[in-house]
């Protein structure tokens, strides 16, 4: 088993408190021990570090340490808008050593331990999509997503910018894709599958933002798609949540509404199906993302997207 340090962010312990509760019981069956950071906050998101960035800074350096106080070599995050934070701090600190001993010297007058730069962030989807997590994957899954067109939803702050991300490229992503058909699924392709779904902006633009949430929703309809996965809370809000919004924007334009897409980023026993503890979904998962059924057709059962309470 690999010890990671597991930060949760602020949605998988609130509003998604399913992502947390799949996450922990898939971990283990990945070879995962996941040691959970108790004492720490959010990572601030965007806002932060736009109108102070030396306190977001500070912020995501606590984290780090705390991380790093537990012994593990990998900080493991279950949301893109966290891993874009975390590394961005995380990269600042390590090229710069003055940087680093200023701020680290700020955490222990505060209380916090120190941090001296020597742990990695990884997405909970990249250690499924390669290695030994890939692996152990394809010997669980039982490939319960059989017959189901799955579309993949990246979004952006897992992708870009690649200097700061890395893992895949992120104009042709390649990680989801391969979860989804370890799993039986038929992975479905559409350039939008990339693009932002408009959160960071709803509430400032919103025509704006619905314009970006309604491209890869269409793309993946015109495809032929089952459900979307997405391997980001905040992306499951935008596509999911807001598809009544959406809707209501196109019935004041004389459009027809879209079809009920189903939405999730749950990632609990992997194309194994049954019901994860504490999580009111039931059905086939599939891992980065989830596809949520009842019995042995998933399509037969009630989705993410219905009953959404996140909003």
């Amino acid at each position: 088993m690999k010890k990671v340090a597991y930060y949760t962010g602020c949605l998988a312990t609130l509003s998604a408190k399913e992502l947390d509760t799949s996450t922990r019981a898939l971990a283990p069956k990945l070879g995962l021990e996941l040691d959970t950071l108790e004492s720490v906050t959010c990572c601030g998101a965007g806002d932060i570090h736009e109108a102070d960035p030396d306190y977001y800074l500070h912020l995501n350096a606590r984290i780090l340490a705390y991380a790093e106080e537990t012994g593990a070599d990998t900080l493991m995050t279950v949301c893109n808008v966290c891993t874009l934070n975390l590394r961005q701090a995380n990269f600042m600190l390590q090229k710069d050593e003055k940087l680093l001993a200023r701020v680290s010297a700020n955490l222990e007058a505060a209380g916090a331990p120190p941090y001296t730069g020597s742990v990695e962030v990884r997405h909970f989807l990249w250690m499924v999509a390669e290695g030994e997590g890939y692996e152990l994957l394809l010997q669980t899954a039982h490939k319960g997503l059989k017959g189901l067109k799955v579309a993949p939803f990246y979004g952006c702050q897992i992708l870009r910018p690649s200097k700061l991300l890395g893992f895949e490229d992120p104009d042709r992503p390649w990680s989801l894709e391969r979860i989804i058909e370890a799993c039986g699924g038929e992975a479905v392709d559409y350039p939008a599958k990339i693009k932002c779904c408009g959160f960071p902006i709803i509430q400032a633009r919103e025509e704006t933002a619905l314009g970006e949430l309604v491209q890869p929703i269409e793309q993946a309809l015109e495809r032929g798609a089952d459900a979307m996965v997405t391997p980001c809370p905040l992306c499951h809000l935008s596509l999911d949540a807001w598809q009544s919004k959406l809707n209501a924007a196109r019935k004041k334009e004389k459009l027809e509404p879209l079809p009920p897409t189903p939405i999730s980023c749950e990632r609990c026993r992997i194309g194994i199906g049954g019901t994860a503890q504490g999580s009111r979904r039931t059905g086939v998962y599939v891992g980065g993302g989830a596809v949520s059924g009842a019995g042995s057709d998933p399509r037969a059962g009630t989705f993410p997207g219905d009953g959404c309470r996140r909003c």
